[in-house]
């Protein structure tokens, strides 16, 4: 189903409960606006969730309240108009309220799930999945307004949920399908046919869910998510100047009105709900929200009457999605267990996360964004999130450890832990920051109803087994029924002496190993209930130490990829890195592996990354990443590399990098040069050929005796690029080429011949009789631009140097050097046809047909199979680089694939297809050359291919795949004479 396009957002708000997490939470907007998960116009906005105050309903009124204010001030407005909302698209999402699990609330809790996709590689929240649904699912098509969504549950929803937006007014509540056994805990819809909601019930009666159910048995579940209208959005904003409805805003509540609690779906919604009368909506629902003080009645009863006066003649419909699904996240920890693990696996989900002992980790467990080192065993149904830990650590069924790391290891040590939530939190005590660890057990309850247990324990047998008595947890003026795991003061978070750890919570599970010292250490310390913990914990640290955690694990990541010469791609680490501020440690161990490598093709896709890294760096700006290296600042660095001292080439390069950080320009200037750095590692690598060149000295033929080579033109049928460095002794390449003539002709030649002076005639034409540039070289100043492809003569100077006849660090002159070996200097010709950049491999071929003129010029008799090679050799010397495919398919007859291994040194080996009588013929007929009149340089192709390849996208992993397959299938179709 056709994917629909995402809402580019006007204002996102996300609602946050403690004051001083609102900048915590703004940044996280923010990066995840850099990570291109929400569009770059859009205003982001974190506000002080005031819901414990004024509910959900106050909540919403609240943040629509602070988007307005934004976009009239956006607009040029000096007070707060509901004109703006008349083009604007806006998502509120509330976090909700304390989540024992996880200190940053259910919105920021990681699952078990990576996207590969993904341009950033990032743990992926709740939020991540919510933000995901909302822009790309349930968004698309609606018209201007607001949407609002909880964030304190999972949903999946279908790509295209089939949403009408036709005609559309008032309101709409997304529903998704539950179970009516599941129903009796949540809310449920009540609609008519036309889907229309008549009711909406909380834990209603087996009769009323009953009522609700759809053909299926299934009923619509309140998900949390609900559209306003612009024109009911505006009704609803109309209220906040309205008392005590005033009360539900920043605005009411910098007054000083009192507080009022209102909640969105049985306040501000219900007053919708076709089947509700004025007086049962003014009584309240559930009933316990009009119950109590006579005040309090009497002033929610009053914001009621408002919002019935506002809203009731705004139409409520649903929106059911029979395909999706939907689950509230408790507080209950088997709960969250489940949500974490997959039983039934074949394995553990591990994510974003590196283990060593992985065949510890049993099916149905999970590992997110974890370093685990030495034996870590974790049973099914247990989860590690955000640790890093060195065993032995045995965790059984049903644990769930969180936010350590290896300081706190070896308290973990020798204990077999079974069905315990273990957490460390970062806190802020009066403003310095610390540490605590809280430990409950899987079947602790943290309702306030009901007798109660700790550590899967009654609080009776807990006192027995510990020592600890109930005066330690609570006041004695503590109603019993208030003495709940919420109030208990537990949790150590300062000790007189000593920095606290695991082990202050653990001895409960063994007191009697001396439970007495234990005990009386505890005592000493000051500790705080979960309550009161909850308003001490330090959430801006907490999300920096798991995006430290995770970095460390994405750079051992690296390392293991790289040396091991993974097919995985660093990108979106890379600009994960960039984006988080952690650049730095990331350059530095890619210098380590260049550095170290034993492998030039490992060294290369060091600095390769490195170059993305700076190219990332410079945010797009700077220019384009291809360009010139060879700025005389970095020839120092290049002149180690090519001397072979990797380790020196190296370290001499990052000191340079450090100069060209300042600005973009610099920085795209910087990753060009390193990306040089590259070529000349893979060119030392692809000199490796020279090991397949060997020559038999024959005799010298007379001066004036000219040696002529033809050669055909190449067309290629399959393999084209696999052929090209790295990936042809990286991946190992194959393709499958045709040797053609062109008009009737060889249209690509050479010829050569001993002159009587010591000199180095050169002449170049389009064809044998018509030289159209001639040039002679007396010196060896004459041949110094033979590495520069676009200089005159340079491929002609550069096959006289790979040809051995010149030596440019020779102490001797040219002429010395030349009236030494050959009595002379020489002449050569060489010519093509084919216009420039025609793609039918000219420049290779004509290389081949130059080097072997030239060597038998020489006295020199050298085999097709070591012209290849020195084909190779001479295009790196020539810095065009390029691979084998061409000299292959010009320098060797008829049909044949060429294949080179993945390994080093380089060697091509060639294959001649034999294929059916008559299919040559066959195969004439239906080949035509067109020329378009365009060319093009392969090296800029080249450059962008080994960018890409270097940096392993799975698009380009897959066709190089692919080409070396579909080669060997092309083979044994021609060798078939298929024509299919």
């Amino acid at each position: 189903m056709e994917q629909l396009k995402g809402v580019d957002w006007t204002v996102i708000i996300l609602t946050c409960q403690y004051k001083d997490s609102v900048q915590v939470f703004q940044r996280e907007l923010e990066v995840r606006q850099k990570r291109e998960q929400i569009p770059a116009r859009t205003l982001l906005l974190a506000v002080e969730d005031p819901e414990t105050r004024v509910g959900s309903g106050g909540a919403t009124l609240n943040a629509l309240l602070v988007a307005a204010e934004h976009l009239s001030a956006r607009a040029g407005f000096t007070v707060v108009t509901s004109d703006v909302l008349h083009s604007a698209w806006i998502l509120i999402l509330h976090m909700g309220r304390d989540f024992p699990f996880n200190d940053c609330g259910r919105a920021f809790t990681c699952l078990p799930v990576e996207n590969p996709q993904a341009p950033v590689e990032a743990m992926i929240c709740n939020l991540d999945c919510l933000l995901d649904i909302m822009s790309h699912r349930l968004g698309p098509g609606s018209p201007p307004g607001v949407w609002v969504c909880s964030t304190d549950m999972l949903l999946s929803v279908p790509a295209n949920p089939g949403i009408s937006w036709d005609g559309f007014r008032g309101a709409r509540v997304i529903a998704l399908p539950g179970s009516t056994t599941y129903a009796r805990n949540h809310g449920v819809y009540l609609t008519d046919p036309q889907d229309f909601v008549l009711d909406i019930y909380y834990q209603g009666t087996e009769a009323e869910i009953q009522q609700c159910a759809r053909p299926d048995g299934r009923v619509p579940l309140v998900s949390g998510i609900v559209f306003f209208s612009v024109e009911t959005a505006e009704h609803l904003l109309a209220t906040h100047v309205s008392p005590p409805l005033d009360a539900c805003t920043y605005m009411g509540l910098d007054s000083g009105a009192r507080p009022v609690q209102l909640s969105l779906f049985f306040d501000i919604l219900l007053c919708m709900a076709r089947n509700v009368s004025r007086e049962d909506f003014l009584v309240g629902r559930p009933p316990k929200m009009g119950q109590g003080d006579a005040n309090i009645t009497g002033y929610l009863q009053g914001a009621r009457m408002e919002l019935w006066q506002e809203l009731r003649d705004q139409p409520l419909t649903m929106a059911y999605i029979p395909d999706g699904s939907y689950s509230y996240v408790t507080s209950s920890a088997s709960e969250f267990l489940h949500i974490l693990t997959f039983p039934g696996a074949a394995g553990a989900q591990v994510v974003y996360s590196q283990v060593e002992a992985r065949q510890l980790l049993e099916p149905g467990s999970s590992v997110i964004s974890c370093l685990l080192e030495g034996p870590v065993q974790l049973a099914p149904g247990s989860v590690l999130q955000h640790c890093h830990l060195r065993g032995p650590i045995h965790c059984r069924a049903g644990c769930f450890l969180s936010g350590l790391d290896m300081a706190q290891s070896e308290a973990l040590h020798g204990l077999e832990l079974r069905d315990l939530v273990l957490q460390g939190h970062h806190v802020r005590l009066h403003g310095a920051p610390s540490r605590a660890y809280t430990l409950v057990g899987r079947l602790d309850s943290w309702e306030r109803q009901g007798t109660g247990t700790y550590l899967n324990m009654s609080w009776s047998e807990f006192f027995q087994k510990t020592g600890v008595r109930d005066w330690d947890l609570w006041d004695p003026d503590t109603p019993p029924a208030e003495r709940c795991l919420l109030s208990a003061r537990l949790f150590p978070v300062l000790h007189p002496s000593r920095a606290l750890g695991p082990q202050d919570m653990l001895w409960m599970l063994n007191p009697q190993e001396d439970g007495s010292e234990a005990l009386r250490g505890w005592r000493a310390c000051w500790r705080l209930s979960w309550e009161q913990l909850q308003p001490c914990l330090d959430r801006a640290t907490a999300l920096a130490s798991r995006r430290d955690l995770f970095f460390c694990q994405a750079l051992r990541k690296a390392r293991h990829v790289l040396e091991a010469r993974q097919d995985l791609s660093l990108r979106p680490m890379i600009r994960a890195a960039v984006l988080e501020g952690c650049a730095g440690p990331l350059l530095a161990m890619l210098d380590q592996i260049a550095a170290g490598a034993g492998d030039p093709g490992v060294a290369a896709r060091a600095l390769a990354c490195v170059a993305d890294v700076l190219g990332c760096m410079a945010e797009g700006q700077g220019g384009l990443r291809s360009g010139p290296a060879a700025n005389p600042e970095w020839m120092q660095p290049f002149s180690y590399l090519e001397c072979g001292d990797l380790a020196r080439g190296v370290e001499a390069l990052a000191l340079e990098r450090n100069k060209w950080l300042s600005r973009p320009a610099l920085l795209v200037r910087a990753a060009r040069h390193y990306e040089g750095a590259g070529q000349i590692l893979i060119r030392q690598a692809v000199m490796s050929a020279q090991h397949f060149v060997s020559m038999e000295p024959v005799e010298l033929p007379a001066p004036g005796q000219w040696v002529v080579a033809e050669c055909p033109a190449r067309v290629d049928f399959s393999g084209g690029w696999s052929d090209t460095p790295p990936l042809a002794y990286e991946l190992g390449g194959a393709v499958l080429g045709l040797a053609v003539q062109v008009d009737g002709r060889r249209p690509i030649g050479a010829r050569a011949c001993r002159i009587p002076e010591p000199e180095l005639w050169l002449a170049m034409g389009p064809q044998q009789d018509k030289m159209a540039m001639k040039m002679v070289c007396r010196s060896l100043d004459d041949l110094q631009d033979y590495c520069q492809p676009h200089a005159p003569g340079a491929l002609l100077k550069a096959a006289f140097i790979c040809a051995g006849i010149v030596r440019m660090r020779s102490p001797f002159s040219l002429s010395e050097q030349l009236l030494r070996a050959f009595g002379g200097g020489f002449e050569l010709h060489t010519w093509s046809e084919l216009p420039h950049g025609s793609g039918l491999g000219t420049s290779s071929i004509l290389a081949g047909a130059a080097l072997a003129a030239l060597q038998r010029a020489a006295g020199q008799a050298v085999s097709t199979e070591s012209l290849i090679h020195a084909v190779l050799h001479l295009e790196q010397v020539l810095t065009t680089g390029g691979g084998w495919q061409d000299q292959v398919g010009g320098l060797m007859p008829g049909i044949k694939v060429g294949r080179s291994r993945a390994q080093l040194p380089l060697k091509v080996e060639v294959e001649e297809i034999t294929v059916p009588e008559g299919f040559i013929q066959k195969l004439n007929d239906h080949l035509l050359l067109v020329y378009t009149g365009k060319t093009r340089l392969a090296r800029n192709l080249l450059q962008d291919v080994l960018r890409s390849w270097y940096a392993r996208l799975p698009a380009v992993v897959q066709n190089a795949h692919s080409l070396v397959q579909h080669t060997e299938q092309c083979t044994d179709a021609f060798r078939q004479g298929s024509h299919t």
